[in-house]
């Protein structure tokens, strides 16, 4: 074991310090990790909820390499830059020692034993006397982060471990389980969930604001049982989540992924970052400088920039462009010189709508680089939002994780797949979509037209795009700009240190 490489579970501590203040006040400030004192006393029911606060900072703590791996693959972005591993993942030639990819392995097991851990220390509250609705909510809480975490293991690897403890070691003694029983486990851990979860909007909670709800595991029981091609429990849950009357889409599309959008009706999950409205100090924040502008003119003289290493395809830009979707492309893409001159460099787009500027409605002039010709505007915040006196990219901005247009596209999806449903047509889900986008009504929505709404709606988030084509073997649309897709090319290589540490995976390893 002291070769072992996981990082280990620290739980949550119900230390003096906070125990002064009262829940309303701990709400006030930062979800901070704590560790667990030997001596806690569980007869202290009042502390419980501390546990549940570090379970949703060990959330919102996701390492920034994380995301770009989930989300890379597919033809709505490029890896930019001079990044050659990553840039080598993102046209399908992989390599086991890429360091990201085994530090993603450790950052969503971390969290995984981590959650495990709370969850283990909530039941020695209920032993000790503590309300069982407050255990079976928390615990709830926390299953739902860990299926959301889980998903993206398997979505990256295939075939991976479902830890049932906290302590790393029992690992060595878990089965690899493939993708559909992953997508099982998932779809009956939240049918497990959903009865203890609050039956609110996110941003309804008064304990915990932005916290997960029924209508969070709904959402990811949707997308476990879409994997599965169980169209029917796609809707129930889609049809639930509709019914309730609680969600809606932004009408500022723009403005969503700004900090207008923190906590907004459309949002189902969020992670979730403040700068607390002050100039200096105590700040919470994801590290946007990976997708931020290496070279730019920010209308804020001083804001920070990035680094510029995910760019929006330039099949994208043109899918949009046929399209005519300006709200959509405008947000999703910040252009530069380079970038239009790029796409004029086509005949068939030599004469660029006006709209396609380097230029952002804020003001922010985004110039030419080495690295890349687009960046992506979902991951951009406005020099003009930033909270006077802060100028690191991104300072305040929260980041969207499950939205309800992903609801209505998802009941859109399992309905032309053959599913059913009394509550809202195909038509006229995909139909509010595109009405966001002011685009006309389509009278018939056919898979093809789903899976293209989708492709508009969700570029740079999440690797929505890579899993769609994936799960209806249309392949052939990752093979652009010199790439080519083979059917071994689905899942990532097992980390090369993880097969130096768990035998499972070395067997697996061996047998690709």
């Amino acid at each position: 074991m002291n070769t072992y490489k996981y990082i280990s579970v620290l739980f949550l501590a119900i230390s003096a310090i906070l125990m002064g203040p009262s829940c309303t006040e701990v709400l006030d400030e930062p979800l901070e990790n704590e560790f667990i004192a030997e001596d806690t006393d569980y007869s202290q029911s009042e502390n419980m909820v501390l546990l549940l606060y570090g379970a949703y900072a060990e959330l919102y703590s996701l390492q920034w390499e994380t995301f770009p791996l989930i989300s890379v693959r597919g033809d709505d972005v490029n890896a930019a830059g001079d990044q050659f591993p990553l840039t080598e993942t993102d046209e399908f030639r992989y390599d086991r020692n890429f360091w990201m990819y085994n530090s993603t392995w450790l950052n969503l097991y971390s969290d995984l034993l981590y959650w495990h851990g709370a969850m283990e220390e909530i039941e020695k509250y209920q032993e000790a006397g503590a309300s069982e609705a407050n255990v079976r909510q928390y615990i709830a809480e926390i299953k739902v982060m860990r299926a959301f975490e889980l998903m993206y293991l398997a979505r990256l690897w295939g075939s991976v471990l479902i830890p049932n403890a906290s302590e790393p070691s029992h690992l060595f003694n878990v089965e690899l389980s493939d993708y559909e029983t992953v997508m099982q486990h998932i779809s009956m851990e939240m049918d497990a969930a959903i009865p203890d979860l609050p039956s609110v909007h996110p941003n309804q909670r008064s304990d915990v604001k932005g916290g997960v709800t029924r209508y969070t595991a709904l959402a990811i029981k949707a997308r476990a049982n879409m994997e599965l091609n169980n169209h029917t429990a796609v809707v129930a849950a889609t049809d639930e989540i509709i019914e309730s009357g609680l969600f809606a889409l932004e009408s500022d599309f723009y403005q969503l992924f700004k900090i207008p959008g923190k906590l907004n009706d459309e949002n189902l999950l969020e992670l979730q970052y403040s700068d607390f409205g002050q100039a200096s100090g105590t700040r919470t924040r994801y590290l946007w400088d990976f997708f931020g502008p290496a070279s730019w003119t920010p209308t804020v003289s001083g804001a920070g920039g990035g680094w510029g290493f995910f760019e929006p395809s330039q099949k994208y830009v043109k899918f949009m462009l046929d399209r005519n979707e300006e709200e959509r492309l405008t947000t999703s893409v910040l252009f530069t010189p380079d970038g239009i001159a790029e796409i004029q460099s086509d005949a068939a787009y030599q004469n660029l709508p006006d709209w396609v500027s380097n230029v952002s409605p804020d003001g922010d002039v985004f110039n030419n680089h080495p690295r890349y010709n687009f960046l992506s505007g979902k991951h951009y915040l406005p020099s003009t939002q930033l909270t006077p006196g802060r100028f690191t990219y991104g300072e305040n901005k929260n980041f969207t994780c499950i939205r309800y247009a992903e609801v209505l596209l998802l009941h859109a999806e399992a309905l032309v797949n053959g599913a059913s449903s009394q509550v809202l047509s195909a038509e006229e889900a995909v139909n509010q979509v595109r009405a966001r986008a002011g685009l006309n009504n389509l009278s018939t929505v056919d898979l093809d037209a789903v899976l293209d709404e989708k492709y508009a709606e969700f570029a740079m988030e999440w690797g929505i795009r890579y899993f769609d084509l994936i799960r209806y073997d249309r392949t052939s649309e990752l093979n652009y700009g010199g790439r080519t897709f083979s059917e071994g090319d689905r899942y990532l290589p097992y980390p090369l240190e993880q097969q130096d540490i768990l035998p499972q995976i070395r067997e697996a390893a061996n047998e690709e």
